[in-house]
């Protein structure tokens, strides 16, 4: 029998032209396996495609309510950004991919696995960290980094596909690079590859509209949370996922959530793309707002540091590590006041304030108002700025008293 092979299969040209190759170079039995995080119609028609092109199965996994619960819903509460602008919305996804790669490859069987992310990307990382981390048994077979792969370009693996019989509807002409699932879609290549460029967004946008073609009436929204996760919108109880769905569409509406971003790869190089998060864009900010209200200022500010951390972490491809568990335990040990209700409107990409309230809330109006209150008296602050602007103040006497002996 023949070595099974476990390919992380999109039905994108690359991963098609991969079955043939991988049966060709490595005489392996090619088993591909698509995990759905939400890539919608994409999925259209792939068991036909792949076995038309070789493999031997195809398995199909959903996984958007694991992908939002365990993975999406962590990088929230940690408010994790990479660069103050991206949401990681490939990165979260990665490593759950790895994680069910390995899973199939242990249920066939098989000796390897192969992916198809290109060797200029974030994405070889991810993958090939996870599958080290949970299976560093498996040998791992990176295509695009394989002194047998030879194809470098879309034309030469169409060419290749039809060389070995299979014509199929993918064309050499242009079209931007993207990655999708439930969280956002991201776009590269064509005019983004020049950042001179302004991003052709009529051409481009999948899941909303520019804020100049959003309605002209702002849109009030509430969103519900218990211990930092969301649990209904507008009143209306929901699972993660379909609260992601919800949003996504609201977002999507009023031109929330589009970044054209220029970042720093974790290979070296820079790359230009734009992200549509519609629904992530909401409810970081709504999470973000609550916790305003809640968190005690040392903690906002450890939580601060150690989201950028967690981000930081996520867009390496670290997810399965001793650092990352850390860090989740505290992100998590925060979240256990995160209860109540934000409420804001869209308008035009923006997400305006209308109002937030939980029962745990740290804001007291008797102490922040204007009027003196029976909790705060003036004259206090009095002896507090003489102790904490004490070694300001010595230093400064001491710099006088150089200064008279000069």
């Amino acid at each position: 029998m023949k070595e099974k092979v476990i390919l992380a299969y999109s039905g994108g040209l690359d991963t098609t032209a991969i079955i043939p190759w991988l049966k060709e170079n490595f005489d392996y039995e090619v088993v591909c396996v698509c995990i759905d995080c939400g890539q919608a119609e994409e999925l259209d028609g792939l068991e036909e495609r792949a076995k038309f092109c070789g493999a031997s199965k195809l398995y199909i996994l959903d996984v958007i309510d694991e992908f939002c619960d365990e993975y999406v819903m962590p990088c929230v509460k940690a408010h994790a950004v990479y660069e103050n602008k991206y949401l990681l919305g490939t990165s979260m996804a990665r490593p759950l991919i790895a994680k069910k790669l390995v899973e199939i490859a242990r249920k066939e069987g098989a000796a390897a696995i192969c992916h198809g992310a290109t060797g200029k990307g974030n994405d070889q990382i991810r993958f090939e960290l996870g599958i080290k981390a949970l299976a560093p048994d498996l040998k791992i077979i990176a295509a695009w980094r394989n002194e047998k792969w030879t194809l470098d370009s879309r034309e030469s693996e169409i060419a290749y596909c039809k060389a070995h019989g299979i014509d199929l509807p993918f064309s050499a002409d242009s079209s931007y690079s993207r990655d999708r699932n439930l969280w956002h879609i991201s776009h590269e290549g064509l005019e983004l590859e020049d950042p001179a460029n302004e991003p052709n967004y009529d051409h481009l946008l999948v899941l909303g509209v520019t804020p100049e073609k959003a309605p002209d009436e702002p849109e009030y929204v509430t969103i519900s949370f218990e211990k930092g996760t969301p649990v209904a919108v507008n009143g209306e109880q929901m699972k993660v996922s379909d609260i992601v769905r919800k949003l996504n569409e609201l977002g999507g509406k009023h031109g929330v959530g589009i970044v054209d971003i220029v970042e720093n790869r974790v290979v070296g190089m820079k790359s230009r793309g734009v992200y549509e998060t519609p629904g992530g864009t909401i409810l970081y900010e709504a999470h973000q707002q609550l916790e305003e209200l809640i968190l005690d200022r040392e903690t906002t500010t450890t939580k601060l540091n150690l989201g950028n951390q967690f981000a930081q972490i996520v867009y390496e491809g670290k997810w399965f590590t001793p650092l990352r568990e850390a860090v989740q335990a505290f992100i998590e040990s925060t979240q256990e006041k995160v209860t109540g209700e934000v409420k804001f409107k869209l308008y035009k990409g923006n997400i305006i304030k209308a109002g937030t309230t939980s029962p745990y809330s740290l804001y007291n109006e008797s102490i922040a108002s204007f009027t003196t209150g029976d909790l705060y008296d003036h004259h206090d602050a009095e002896g507090f700025i003489n102790l904490f602007g004490l070694a300001s103040k010595v230093r400064a006497m001491k710099e006088q008293e150089l200064a008279k002996e000069k």
